[in-house]
């Protein structure tokens, strides 16, 4: 007894430390993506900071520094837009506060008053959230913050000089948001492939645990969607601030024109692993043409992935795309629904496939010939 307690003891500490060691990789990891971000920040928000004091002789430019954190983020999208609306916010936002302390002082109503017509005025210009809380923050920040009459000058031009060093630091960027894009696309379609793999494996025995496991695999696609959508808009926002990577665009804007046709196929991924496990819970027969087929389609992908992992367009691939296509033509429907739905979901993938590829949707969808 004391033995097993001491095993079970011993296993479970192992399993802890395991768990343990890969939470720490993964921080590492998540530090190790934002370190140019953090240090590009830094940098900037000192240099703001010095140059609100060298150019104006503030003595304590704090709104400088905190333009320029806010203004360059945490991504590498937007921030051109972000800077903008933090000036005009501030603008709004410092002339309003230093009018109401002109006239009316600081106090309670008065802070309560300024913040309420500061967020209204540019509410009513239409602004964005960023906007409308920046003019909230500096009405607020001009009453409150040692308030006195030309203060807000004072903290209008140095929010403005941590805006303008936020954009000259926005133009320099690393080449990780232009490359990433193109990896994750590669990324998408690699495990596109080993799911249709294990679907195959999964039919063919009819191991409904397996197929349901496949289908929770398709599922999971969405959220690498989304990540290679979030990766593509930061990498032309990147490309199109920075004049250092314009040499990327061509490359990014192409991945970016992936991410419809992408979307696609793993929208029938998904309901080509639900239509597995309908055909193992059901006992409806897959012929092995139809995984074949389904083989053939899985290697295609992997080979499109390893095009995009090689930093080229999978246009290449095109031929044997159309090659599979046309086998398509050949494999008889079948008797059982399952096996409809299978081969019309393999035929859309091709599609999809070849839109990848460069090929417009009309070309692409009669290069998959009609069904013999």
């Amino acid at each position: 007894m004391i033995q097993n307690a001491s095993l079970r003891a011993f296993d479970l500490s192992e399993r802890t430390a395991r768990r343990g060691w890969r939470s720490q990789k993964r921080r590492v990891n998540r530090w190790q993506s934002r370190l140019f971000m953090i240090v590009q920040i830094a940098v900037a928000a000192g240099m703001s900071w010095w140059l609100a004091q060298t150019l104006f002789s503030h003595e304590a430019p704090f709104l400088a520094v905190v333009a320029t954190i806010v203004c360059l983020g945490f991504s590498f999208g937007q921030r051109l837009w972000r800077a903008l609306e933090i000036a005009v916010g501030v603008t709004v936002g410092v002339l309003i506060g230093d009018i109401f302390l002109y006239y009316f002082g600081t106090g309670v109503w008065q802070i309560i008053l300024v913040i309420a017509v500061a967020m209204s005025i540019t509410t009513w210009l239409g602004a964005r959230t960023l906007m409308v809380t920046q003019s909230a923050v500096q009405a607020a920040v001009v009453l409150t913050v040692i308030p006195g009459v030309g203060a807000g000058i004072e903290r209008w031009m140095d929010a403005l000089v941590g805006c303008g060093v936020a954009l000259l630091f926005a133009t320099v960027a690393p080449t990780g948001p232009v490359t990433r894009p193109r990896m994750e696309a590669a990324k998408v379609l690699h495990e596109t492939s080993n799911t249709i793999r294990e679907m195959v494996q999964a039919v063919g025995t009819c191991d409904i645990d397996a197929a349901e496991r496949v289908l929770e695999a398709a599922r999971s696609t969405e959220h690498a969607l989304e990540a290679l959508t979030t990766a593509a808009n930061e990498g032309a926002a990147v490309v199109r601030i920075s004049p250092f990577l314009r040499r990327h665009r061509e490359g990014v804007l192409q991945i970016t024109d992936l991410t419809v046709p992408l979307d696609r196929f793993t929208r029938n991924l998904r309901v080509l692993a639900r239509r597995g496990v309908v055909a193992v819970y059901r006992g409806e027969g897959v012929s092995q043409g139809h995984l074949d087929l389904l083989t053939g389609l899985a290697q295609v992908t992997d080979e499109c992935a390893a095009e995009l992992y090689a930093r080229r367009r999978p246009d290449s691939k095109v031929d044997d795309i159309i090659a599979l296509a046309a086998e398509s033509a050949e494999v008889p429907i079948g008797e059982q629904l399952s096996s409809a739905v299978i081969l019309a979901q393999v035929r859309s993938m091709l599609v999809d496939l070849l839109e990848l590829c460069g090929v417009e949707y009309t070309d692409a969808r009669d290069s998959v010939p009609d069904l013999h």
